[in-house]
């Protein structure tokens, strides 16, 4: 338990912090979810919609910190890869 003002400061911020975060994260799996969904529904139209939604929410995550830009990169350049083999 924390026993300095500053220590129980910090903790407050923390709390706060992992809630905004988890908030953001929860966001983006809702997001990536969807187009996951229209992927395996088979419909390129409403696949490409959902990534082209999707796309930003990754992006900002990445920005904010709450998942590492490499990640988001790789996770981006997947779902359009799948995305894109609909078509074919």
């Amino acid at each position: 338990m924390a026993n300095t003002t500053s220590a129980k400061k910090a903790t407050r911020k923390i709390a706060r912090r992992t809630a905004v975060n988890k908030a953001r994260r929860s966001r983006v799996r809702t997001f990536v979810r969807q187009v996951e969904e229209a992927i395996a529904s088979g419909d390129q139209a409403a696949a490409a919609e959902a990534l082209k939604a999707a796309q930003p929410e990754l992006m900002r995550a990445a920005t904010k910190g709450v998942l590492h830009a490499n990640t988001v990169s790789r996770k981006v350049s997947r779902l359009a890869q799948r995305v894109k083999a609909l078509s074919a």
